[in-house]
């Protein structure tokens, strides 16, 4: 039975990028739709998009937020839209990534519940944009290589690197809802991940599917003599957010004693890898407001 397959795009501010996707997502095989959520952008996206009503054959439909609602609420709004819109599978992605012409085919020949490609640095495609641990082993895989080396028949069960080119059923989202949108960023996709796992979905990454997306650099900056990393970003927004968010999702879905863990991270990191008083009473403001449910403190990094 063929189901019905709607690409939702979040994006901000990043025209050139944006319209790359769009137009890769005309040349895409199996798309009945896309769908755009912009989120306030003020760089000419808005009238790009209003302009703009197919990719090749696909037809795209817009929708411009009116106020910059962050990864969280765009992909909120456009997975509640595309299931408005009687989506059967969504197929969720930022504005910055370029799926190759055949991911998507090569995704639908398998059936899960949440389920994405590999996402590979476009400038250097043997490697792998984010890092996959497979659960129950203790090292990432980090090359195109080890990845599909350690797939069973093209599959990686069990993980998968969310919002990235990932599909997403009707019958997941009913079960589930959307994803929360009062994160803003950082941890959205982690939290949707982990509660779909825990309501039971089936989750996979499909090594033959591929994504390509710009570098992020080295995740993750060493700390504790080396023997692990912190996610330290020279953004007070995106550490906010992190902080905030992270310790909300660890508290929620893997207990306390990893949420203190958390904690005492940050307070290395910030006491003796990068000495910042002004990080750590960041970290403790955006820690107290996850606590206490409090999702509005980042848009005073907004104005």
């Amino acid at each position: 039975m063929d189901r019905r397959t709607v690409a939702v795009v979040v994006t901000f501010n990043r025209l050139a990028l944006l319209q790359r996707l769009v137009a890769r997502l005309g040349e895409v095989e199996g798309l009945d739709e896309v769908l755009v959520v912009d989120n306030a952008s003020t760089d000419g996206t808005g009238a790009w998009l209003a302009g703009t009503t197919t990719t090749g054959e696909v037809p795209v439909l817009a929708r411009t937020l009116d106020h910059n609602k962050g990864g969280a609420g765009g992909f909120h709004d456009g997975l509640g839209w595309a299931i408005d819109r009687d989506a059967d599978l969504v197929w969720l992605m930022d504005d910055d990534g370029l799926p190759e012409p055949g991911c998507l085919m090569t995704l639908l020949d398998h059936d899960f519940d949440f389920w994405g490609p590999l996402v590979v640095d476009e400038d250097h495609p043997a490697d792998l944009v984010f890092p996959v641990r497979p659960p129950r082993t203790a090292s990432a895989l980090r090359t195109v290589e080890q990845a599909r080396a350690k797939a069973r028949g093209g599959v990686l069960a069990d993980i998968v690197i969310p919002f990235n080119g990932v599909l997403v059923t009707r019958e997941l989202v009913d079960r589930i809802g959307l994803p929360r949108e009062e994160f803003f960023i950082w941890g959205d996709d982690v939290e949707y991940l982990w509660r779909a796992v825990e309501a039971g979905a089936r989750v996979a990454t499909i090594t033959d599917a591929v994504v390509a997306h710009p570098s992020v650099g080295e995740l993750g900056t060493p700390m504790a003599f080396g023997r692990t990393t912190y996610n330290h970003s020279p953004s007070d927004l995106k550490h906010y957010c992190m902080a905030r968010n992270n310790l909300v999702n660890l508290r929620d879905y893997r207990g306390p004693l990893h949420a203190m863990a958390f904690v005492l991270k940050t307070i290395w990191f910030y006491t003796f890898t990068r000495p910042s008083l002004a990080r750590l009473r960041l970290s403790a403001s955006a820690m107290k407001d996850g606590l206490a449910g409090d999702y509005d403190g980042h848009e005073r990094f907004l104005r």
